[in-house]
C-alpha cells in the first residue's frame, strides 16, 4: 500500500509524534519523541517504519546522534521490531527494555517465529529486518525505576502486564502523561473525522491475561493522569472516557470468547463475531460499514481473538 509522509505531529511544546505508517497504514502506529535534555523516543515500531522515523527527526531538527534513549513499551515487533536497526545509526543511544524483554532484543529469533506463525507470508514484508542489540546497549527497566531525562523530568516506569508480561508503561511528570503501549488498548484515530472518539482493548496472544489487564487499567486510572499515550495512536485527555471503553470491551470480548469456546467455535467463528459487536456500536454512532477504518479492525478482530482463544486453552489446561 502507497503511504504518503507526513510531517510529525505536535503534541506540545516538547512532546512530537511520528507517523511510522505501521502495515502501510497511517494513524496505526507511531514514534514518540519527548524534545529534553536527553532526546528520548517511544516506540520505533517495526524496521519498515525506520524510515519515515529518521524522516520526522531531521523535520524536527534532530540528528540521529542525538538521540540518548530509544524506550520499548513491551518487545512486539510493531513497537520494537525496528529498534534494532534504528540503533545501528544512533551511536549515542540505549534501547530502554523491560527486564523480561531483555532477552528477545538481543536474541530476537523467538520473537521473529511467534510472528512468522501470526503473520505467515506477509511477515518479510510487514516486520524485516530485525536486528538483534548488542547487551551493552540495552539498558533495563522495570517496576519503580525511574529514568532522568531533564532538569525537570525523571521518567517512572510501573509494570503493567495484560496485553504482555514483558510490558511497562512510563509516566511522564512534565505532562502528567503515560505512555502505555497496548495496555489499556488501541486508540482509532481516522475515526476522530467523524466525531467518533473510539477505544478497544488489544488481546493479542500469547500473553493476554484480562485480570491482569483490568488490573493494569485500574492502576492507571487511579494515577489521575492528563493524558494517555497511546501506541496505537496519539493522545487523549478524556482519559476517563477512554479507560472506561476499553475496560467495558474487554469484558465483551471476553464473554464473546467463552460463548464461542464453549460451543466449540475456533478463532475465525470469534473473530466474526467481536467485529459484528464493534460494528453494531459504530454504525449506532454513524460510521458506516465501508469506512476505511475497517482496514484495521478487520485484521485487530482476528489478532485479538488468537489472543483470547490462547488465553481460554490455557485456563482450561489449568483446571484439568
Amino acid at each position: 500500500m502507497k503511504t504518503v509522509e507526513r510531517k510529525p505531529i505536535t503534541l506540545d511544546e516538547r512532546i512530537s509524534l511520528i507517523d511510522g505508517f505501521d502495515l502501510g497504514v497511517g494513524q496505526r502506529t507511531g514514534t514518540y519523541v519527548i524534545d529534553d535534555d536527553d532526546l528520548t523516543l517511544v516506540e520505533t515500531g517495526p524496521s519498515p517504519s525506520v524510515k519515515y522515523l529518521k524522516a520526522g527527526l531531521n523535520a524536527l531538527g534532530f540528528s540521529l546522534e542525538d538521540v540518548k534513549y530509544i524506550i520499548v513499551t513491551h518487545v512486539h515487533l510493531d513497537h520494537a521490531g525496528g529498534a534494532g536497526l534504528l540503533l545501528g545509526d544512533c551511536p549515542n543511544a540505549q534501547v530502554v527494555v523491560h527486564p523480561r524483554g531483555e532477552r528477545h532484543l538481543a536474541d530476537p529469533r523467538k520473537l521473529a517465529a511467534g510472528a512468522r506463525g501470526v503473520y505467515g507470508d506477509s511477515f518479510e514484508e510487514l516486520f524485516d529486518p530485525i536486528v538483534p542489540i548488542p547487551k551493552e546497549r540495552l539498558l533495563v527497566k522495570g517496576e519503580g525505576d525511574t529514568l532522568k531525562i531533564g532538569t525537570d523530568c525523571t521518567l517512572q516506569f510501573m509494570d503493567t502486564p495484560g496485553h504482555a508480561k514483558h510490558h511497562f508503561s512510563i509516566y511522564d511528570p512534565v505532562s502528567n502523561g503515560v505512555f502505555t503501549g497496548d495496555t489499556v488498548g488501541i486508540r482509532y484515530e481516522k475515526l476522530i473525522d467523524a466525531g467518533v472518539d473510539f477505544y478497544l482493548p488489544t488481546t493479542s496472544p500469547n500473553h493476554f491475561d484480562p485480570d491482569a489487564m483490568h488490573h493494569s487499567i485500574k492502576r492507571i486510572k487511579k494515577m489521575n493522569p492528563d493524558r494517555i499515550y497511546f501506541g496505537h495512536f496519539s493522545m487523549t485527555e478524556d482519559v476517563d472516557f477512554a479507560l472506561e471503553q476499553v475496560d467495558k470491551w474487554l469484558d465483551v470480548f471476553v464473554a464473546e470468547g467463552s460463548a464461542a469456546y464453549v460451543e466449540g467455535k475456533g478463532y475465525a467463528e470469534l473473530a466474526d463475531r467481536m467485529l459484528s459487536r464493534v460494528q453494531e456500536y459504530l454504525r449506532n454512532q454513524g460510521i458506516p460499514d465501508d469506512h476505511e477504518i475497517y482496514t484495521v479492525i478487520n485484521l485487530d478482530m482476528q489478532i485479538c481473538a488468537l489472543g483470547i482463544v490462547d488465553y481460554l486453552q490455557k485456563e482450561k489446561a489449568t483446571r484439568v
